[in-house]
């Protein structure tokens, strides 16, 4: 079957490349690597009508006003030339009056709603993003009886790679701690509209961890408390990084969450995907020793506690050489199967992430990983493992023999491998394709959560094509890693269309449409501000991690005596951050000196970009996405306006200018404050919901304050601390967030900048032990704290955002950075 390119209206020059590609050009080596497993899939598949309710049920959710306009229906791949698709076209029927107006047919619901999307975003001119970024622009659809209709047969578009993956292993903790099924109904409707049909679903397993645990090995519920961590870092525990920090997890957690887990798998099936469950990596309860004294445990080193105390480190991991590794494997999958009903057999396990073994020899590396796939298929014969490569790209342990040994321990076609940042680093290009194992090319972009207007779209737009289109490719999919989500819209949307795009994406082209789709209008100013941004912020080339240091979020804790002025320059800021780094190195390089924050544009063009943001505000200011959108320009901004102030404060310091002192760090303390009250008017930067968040999941009062010292605990110190030395996790999962600038982290600078003025009025060093024990125990009062933030926005964002513009960033000394 074969459908003609129609007319677009407005997008026609962008998808000539896009409509029918052949299956000949959309296989990989590696796709025919995991046939079998897509041929199981295809047939424990969903009925066709389930899907089509279930993509009905998201059209309703979406566009209640439109349901009776679209008509769905499930076509074999055959339909499709043999790959994933989706057609669109004129119903049949669009003729006749009160009939349906477009048929989108799809391979599975994820198609079909991915088809919707496409028609949506590019014949109507709508934008889907999540509601904490602007939510959706719908207004530009067309009544329902007068959509746009398309030419000839309508369109087909194929998946040139079979998966597109979603989720990091700790997004559970930075984004989704909180979730009830509303929150995450929405989050699986935003992930089919998005083509997404592989996420993970990590959530309840504890559960599954508390009955196997307990009923297959004796572990009793007290040593089961020390194991689990609290519900802000249960992705940690997971991972044997800490152990019982933040709990213990009432047992209404392990209930509630097991059920919520129940509805999350149940939609994500009904509507066609395959979602990845955990299985066991060697992580263990240290009772597990004294029951089974026999057994390789060993005890892992200290991950970031202060002094490594035992209450939170040093986790226990079982050698997978073993047999009670698969033993322990095989009942945590059989168990999932029994409380679900059913797998899609790709089961994540990252035993060697961050966790190297203690022998490089390749003929023991390959003995580790055939017992740790073992453990998996011992409890599903259909089983494959889904690794991340993340180990691959800062370990020197991983070299080319044994990252070998290591993929070619398991059968081929039965692991595929996460290119976990190939966005910046890619591993595929290093290691001959991952010598001949399956992979998916992922975007990883954020680190935390943390809030920062970044991206390399141009990197986004080519890799994919240019990793599937090698010599020899093995890549089965393309796939989103963040950390966190709920930022940087634009990153996000032009990624999940990689997964069906055939050629390169010309960025440039895409970028000019994007204002107009986002915003629902064409203003000449916000195309004009978003070239602007397209070739700054989002034109990051040099490699390095972006960890959000700026000072306001993440501030310094050192002798001011010691701080370099000026900044480093461009050059040495690429040669300190652009190196591999593994998680662990990442944030040991922020622990003990001050942190350059990560800059690699010119503020000035930014600045420039908000200028014709706020030109454009008249026209605009009735969108959420363009509030959202300026008020996210507007904070970088001035956040980064924020860095020189302190710079300045601290050269009035060296320099023994008290008055200079005094004025640099008074302005620094009402740009705080002032950002605070702009990042007020838009419900995407506000602290309450995460809190309330917390609470709205306790049982009781004791629950109350421990999920929401969880909740807070998070976004400052993040891990154990000391009187005088801080976590070395503080500040790694920092947010802008209205609440938190004016309640804790202005007080916490006013600290620092008080013994700034107190050394030279008295003529005596900084005096950092005292600042030390004063900001802490204000974080540690802070975490402890109940008081109330607001849950919705208040006040006017173009307002506010000219105020500060006009305030600020006007300001003839400000430097071009």
């Amino acid at each position: 079957m074969v459908y003609h390119l129609p007319i677009y209206p407005l997008f026609a020059f962008l998808f000539i490349a896009f409509c029918v590609v052949s299956a000949a050009q959309s296989s990989t080596i590696g796709v025919s690597y995991i046939s079998r497993l897509l041929e199981i899939h295809d047939r424990e598949r969903a009925p066709p009508s389930v899907q089509v309710d279930g993509a009905r049920g998201v059209l309703a959710r979406l566009l209640p006003s439109h349901s009776s306009s679209f008509d769905f229906a499930i076509i074999s791949k055959e339909h499709c030339g043999g790959e994933s698709c989706f057609i669109v076209r004129n119903h049949p029927s669009s003729s006749k009056s009160r009939a349906p107006e477009i048929l989108i047919s799809g391979s599975t619901g994820v198609e079909i709603l991915a088809g919707l999307h496409w028609y949506l975003k590019y014949w109507c001119g709508s934008h889907l993003s999540w509601n904490k970024t602007g939510g959706t622009q719908l207004f530009s659809v067309p009544s329902s009886g007068s959509l746009p209709r398309l030419k000839d047969g309508g369109i087909l578009i194929q998946r040139p790679v079979p998966w597109n993956y979603y989720q990091n292993a700790v997004t559970s903790s930075y984004s989704f701690a909180w979730w009830d099924w509303e929150r995450w109904e929405k989050e699986i409707d935003w992930m089919a509209l998005q083509g997404i049909n592989m996420p993970l679903a990590f959530t309840g397993q504890e559960a599954i961890w508390q009955k196997v645990f307990r009923q297959k090995f004796n572990i009793s519920n007290s040593d089961l408390d020390d194991f689990f961590g609290g519900p802000a870092f249960l992705a940690w525990s997971r991972m044997g990084n800490l152990h019982g920090w933040g709990g213990p997890l009432p047992q209404s957690w392990f209930k509630q969450q097991l059920r919520l887990q129940k509805k999350i798998l149940a939609r994500m099936h009904q509507l066609g995907m395959n979602p990845v469950l955990p299985a066991f990596s060697g992580n263990v309860p240290s009772a597990l020793k004294y029951i089974f004294p026999s057994a390789k445990i060993t005890r892992l080193g200290n991950w970031f506690t202060v002094g490594s105390n035992p209450r939170w480190c040093c986790t226990y991991l079982l050698d997978p050489t073993d047999p009670l590794f698969i033993e322990i494997g095989k009942a945590f999958i059989e168990q999932q199967w029994k409380e679900y009903g059913r797998s899609d057999h790709v089961y994540n396990c990252d035993t060697f992430d961050e966790n190297t073994p203690p022998v490089d020899d390749p003929e023991y590396i390959s003995t580790l990983g055939a017992a740790t796939f073992k453990g998996m298929q011992s409890g599903d014969n259909d089983a494959v493992w889904l690794m991340q490569g993340w180990m691959f790209s800062y370990d020197p342990f991983w070299r080319p023999p044994q990252i070998k040994s290591l993929l070619h321990s398991v059968p081929i076609g039965r692991l595929v491998v996460l290119d976990l940042f190939a966005e910046v680093k890619p591993i595929w290009t290093t290691s001959e394709q991952f010598y001949g194992v399956p992979y998916i090319w992922c975007m990883l972009h954020n680190f935390a959560g943390n809030i920062e207007m970044y991206g390399i779209l141009d990197s986004i737009a080519s890799g994919p094509v240019e990793a599937r289109t090698s010599n020899n490719s093995t890549m089965v999919g393309v796939g989103m890693s963040m950390e966190g989500i709920e930022q940087n819209p634009v990153v996000y949307d032009l990624m999940s269309e990689m997964a069906f795009h055939h050629y390169e994406v010309d960025v440039k082209a895409w970028i000019e449409e994007y204002p107009r789709r986002r915003y629902g209008k064409v203003v000449p100013s916000i195309i004009d501000a978003w070239n602007i941004l397209y070739h700054t912020i989002y034109n990051c080339t040099d490699g390095a991690y972006d960890k959000n240091r700026d000072v306001i979020v993440a501030f310094p804790d050192v002798d001011p005596a010691f701080i370099s002025l000026p900044q480093l320059s461009m050059t040495n800021r690429q040669l300190a951050y652009g190196k591999s780094l593994s998680r662990r190195e990442l944030l040991e390089e922020n622990t003990n000196s001050f942190d350059q924050p990560h800059l690699w544009y010119s503020t000035s063009e930014v600045i420039r970009a908000l200028d014709r943001f706020i030109a454009s505000g008249d026209k605009l200011s009735r969108s959420s996405t363009y509030r959202y959108d300026l008020v996210d320009l507007t904070r970088q901004a001035l956040a980064k306006y924020a860095n020189q102030l302190f710079l300045k404060v601290i050269e009035a310091y060296q320099s023994k200018d008290i008055n200079g002192v005094a004025f640099q760090s008074n302005k620094f303390l009402d740009l705080v404050n002032d950002m605070d009250t702009l990042l007020a008017t838009h419900d995407g930067f506000l602290l309450g919901p995460w809190l309330e968040g917390a609470k709205r999941l306790a049982q009781n009062t004791q629950q109350e304050k421990q999920f929401e010292w969880n909740a807070r605990t998070q976004i400052t110190m993040w891990f154990d601390n000391t009187e005088e030395e801080a976590s070395l996790l503080r500040d790694y999962g920092n947010k802008y967030w209205s609440g938190l600038l004016r309640d804790y982290y202005g007080p916490r600078a006013a600290i620092y900048f008080k013994y700034l003025v107190e050394s030279l009025e008295n003529g005596y060093r900084f005096r950092l032990n005292d600042w030390r024990r004063e900001w802490i125990k204000l974080t540690n009062d802070w975490q402890k704290s109940r008081n109330v933030f607001p849950v919705k926005n208040s006040g006017d964002a173009l307002n506010i955002s000219r105020w500060l513009y006009e305030k600020y960033l006007q300001d003839p000394e400000i430097s071009d950075q």
